[in-house]
Formats: C-alpha cells, structure tokens, sequence
C-alpha cells in the first residue's frame, strides 16, 4: 500500500513510538484505507485521487451502518485524526485533521448534522480554483503539509502528535 509505506516512513522521521493497532478497512479499500494508534491518538487514514474532471483530490470515508448502507463516520467514535495522503507523480503531501475540525466542517455525523461519506481537498500547489474550492482550500491548508521537497519535521511532529 503506498498510503501506508509513505506515512509509515514518516512517522518514524519524526517519532519513536510505533504505530500500533493497524487495521485495513475493507469498505474503503481503493483508498487504501486503514486506522492505527500512534502514542495516545488514533488515526484513520486514505490516499485521495486525483480526478480527471475536477480540480484537487477526492477520497471518501464511511462505514455500513446495521442495514448495510452506507454512511457517513459519526464524531463521538471517529478516531482523533484523518490523514489524507497525496502521491501525484513528483508531488507529495499531506492533510491532518483533527476530528474536532471535520465536525466544525460538517463532515463528521453528530446528533445536527448527517456529515459527509466523501471530500474533495485542495493542496497549496492547486491554483486557479473556484470561490467556493478557494473558501474549502483555505480552510484546510492549516493542517496541509508539503512533503515534495522538505520535510518539516518539527511541523509533522506537531500535526502528527498534538
């Protein structure tokens, strides 16, 4: 699984700690999706794709609930980050948000709002976007990290481990 080779790589730059707890989650298996624990956090994890069509990245995130269907992860059990990874030919980065922020967005299911089963994110290096692409990409670029040159290891701890 590249997704997991690339954060495994990382995490040891910046940690000793090893992940622990590794599962694959089977229903979002083309993202290559999976949860760990690291330290005292947990973490889901998914590799977006680049489309054709759109500008950014899309990846998706969601369980089957009792009657098989799908929906979207609820924000009391959703581990406490989701780490989108990007591997797009010579570029490489990452997106890790803490679900505090991914409820604020909507994203996640609480007892307001249904949340959201897929997202689209938006890399620094993706320019002439929509308005409303724009609004999303500023949001998130606090918690983006390019990884295509450098690594900031003191930035990766921070996004990794606070």
């Amino acid at each position: 699984m590249k997704s997991m080779d690339y954060l495994s790589s990382i995490v040891q730059e910046i940690s000793d700690i090893p992940l622990k707890d590794f599962k694959m989650e089977e229903q979002n298996k083309e993202y290559e999706g999976a949860t760990f624990v690291l330290g005292n956090q947990s973490f889901r994890s998914r590799m977006a794709k680049l489309t054709p069509k759109k500008q950014g990245y899309f990846v998706v995130f969601w369980e089957k609930d009792e009657a098989n269907k799908n929906k979207s992860y609820d924000f009391v059990s959703a581990p406490d980050k989701l780490i989108i990874t990007i591997v797009d030919q010579d570029k490489r980065g990452q997106f890790i948000f803490p679900k505090e922020m991914l409820a604020e967005k909507r994203i996640l299911r609480n007892g307001e709002h249904k949340g959201k089963m897929a997202l689209r994110v938006y890399p620094d290096w993706v320019t002439g976007l929509s308005k409303t692409a724009t609004r999303t990409q500023r949001w998130q670029s606090p918690f983006f990290i390019d990884l295509t040159t450098t690594h900031d290891l003191k930035r990766l701890e921070k996004l990794y481990l606070d």
